[in-house]
């Protein structure tokens, strides 16, 4: 009989003793599993993009949206390349452009074809011209000239025009009148023509 309770006394003991290890050994293989936190997986728009148009054999990239800002590179026809944004009034693009300062640059838009919708930017600020022209007053002084006031000359009327008269000579010889001559000779005509007559008869 005490072997018998022997017996279960051992076989208790044993199922204790197993029990507590196996929940010893589960309990440390949880605290050795590390929590990691997985992040949530959010999608991301795609990047709008602009096409260099045919028409166009190459265009020009600027610093920014302006004729005033310095050429930083080209794009030839049909070429492709990811677009950031746009100005207020539509007529530049921001783009991405590795190799010059900041990454970006900008194209004219009438120039490209846009695929994508872009936001608005803000345009970098207008750029300062390299030198300011400056003018050195000592030097611009030197080729001031000062010309003294004179007073007018005071003003003489001309002297009046004489124009010479002519006087037309009286004539002192007498002149036989051309018309009595005339008369005397037909008269005499006449007389001579007269006798002719009378001595054909």
């Amino acid at each position: 009989m005490k072997k018998i309770e022997f017996v279960l006394i051992t076989i208790s003991s044993l199922i204790l003793i197993t029990t507590h290890f196996v929940n010893f050994v589960q309990a440390k293989t949880i605290d050795q599993i590390p929590t990691v936190a997985i992040p949530t997986v959010t999608s991301s728009p795609s990047l709008a993009t602009i096409v260099v148009t045919m028409e166009q054999e190459q265009i020009n990239v600027r610093a920014g949206p302006d004729t005033e800002y310095p050429i930083v590179g080209v794009l030839i026809a049909g070429q492709r390349v990811p677009a950031l944004g746009r100005t207020v009034g539509g007529n530049w693009i921001k783009i991405v452009y590795p190799g010059v300062p900041g990454g970006t640059a900008w194209v004219y838009a009438p120039l490209v074809t846009v695929e994508g919708s872009l936001p608005l930017v803000e345009p970098p600020p207008t750029p300062t011209p390299k030198t300011t022209p400056t003018v050195n007053p000592t030097l611009a002084a030197q080729y001031l000239i000062e010309i003294p006031p004179t007073r007018l000359p005071t003003f003489t009327p001309p002297q009046p025009i004489v124009y010479p008269t002519f006087t037309v000579p009286q004539s002192t010889t007498t002149r036989f009148p051309m018309g009595l001559a005339i008369v005397g000779f037909g008269i005499i005509g006449l007389f001579g023509a007269l006798i002719s007559i009378l001595r054909g008869r």
